[in-house]
């Protein structure tokens, strides 16, 4: 995918926010000293009246998010998703969640390409902690189209959500007019042998992987899980009684993520092999983010590995 435009889900995000701030006066945008990384910058210069600059203090920014919302605001915080999940857990989940307060948590950074900001910075565990806590949407993108259509689902819905956006470019997959639905998993690739569930930045190495197993005559359906919760149960039975064998491709933890959630549905519904790639139990550590991926076993070929695993 050497020669596909590719564009950050959480510039995508940025861009977002400005047009949907257009549309919706009740809309607020807060950030915790980040704004200019996590793209909130474009809004608080379009409706500065509405943008929230709450400094280096996350847990204040979230339960103030929550009084807002609760208020009649509909309101995008945003901070790194280390930050978000890992630093604001206890209020995200005693103020937003419990609450139903109608804010969005759209933290961006997620994962290994994070890069040169090191293991302090890359969380593996976002998606795990948020799916747990009762009434969360979770959301992970593949790309900037996928992004602002999700975005613009959940910010239309009443309700909290967490949508998991990241630092590096990323090829878009889908056309502009693509119509997505939360909950309900895009099928990017038909397949009869295996089928390969991806979400996030995964998606596209999926996509390349199942290329390769093509010309080895493997048979590969791509399954793009963009949302993580409420998950496409559906889908995930159907491609198990139908190509026999599931691997997950996440940039998360194999623990509690995607992986497991997949793993939960199928041990319950229609048994079948399941091969999990993804951040195994350990941190990560400074790098460019393509070699961190190599490092870390999440690449194309780290897929195919995987499916000839289950096969």
């Amino acid at each position: 995918m050497a020669d596909v435009k590719k564009i950050a889900t959480r510039a995508a995000y940025g861009e977002f926010l400005v047009e949907e701030g257009a549309k919706r006066p009740n809309l607020v945008a807060m950030s915790a000293d980040l704004s200019g990384s996590n793209k909130t910058d474009g809004f608080e210069k379009a409706y500065p009246e509405r943008f929230i600059e709450s400094g280096i203090s996350e847990q204040d920014m979230y339960a103030e998010a929550a009084g807002l919302a609760l208020s009649g605001k509909v309101v995008c915080a945003s901070t790194f998703a280390m930050f978000a999940a890992g630093r604001a857990y206890e209020i995200i989940r005693n103020s937003i969640a419990y609450t139903g307060a109608n804010v969005k948590i759209c933290a961006t950074h997620g994962g290994i390409t994070v890069g040169e900001d090191g293991a302090s910075h890359q969380t593996f565990e976002d998606i795990a902690l948020m799916r747990e806590i009762p009434g969360m949407v979770v959301l992970n993108p593949a790309d900037a189209v996928s992004a602002k259509a999700l975005l613009a689902e959940t910010v239309a819905a009443d309700g909290p959500s967490y949508v998991r956006l990241g630092r590096a470019n990323v090829p878009v997959i889908y056309d502009e007019n693509e119509i997505f639905e939360i909950g309900k998993a895009k099928t990017v690739k038909e397949g009869s042998n295996v089928t390969i569930i991806a979400t996030g930045i995964m998606v596209a190495d999926a996509i390349a992987a199942a290329e390769t197993l093509e010309a080895e005559g493997i048979s590969a359906r791509v399954i793009d899980m963009h949302t993580i919760k409420p998950l496409d149960e559906e889908a995930i039975i159907k491609a198990a009684q139908e190509t026999g064998a599931i691997v997950t491709a996440e940039e998360h933890s194999v623990i509690g993520g995607l992986g497991s959630a997949v793993a939960e549905v199928v041990v319950q519904n229609c048994p079948v092999k399941v091969a999990m790639v993804g951040q195994k139990d350990c941190f990560g550590e400074s790098g460019k983010p393509a070699d961190l991926l190599k490092k870390y076993g999440m690449t194309p070929a780290d897929i195919v590995a995987a499916v000839k695993s289950v096969k």
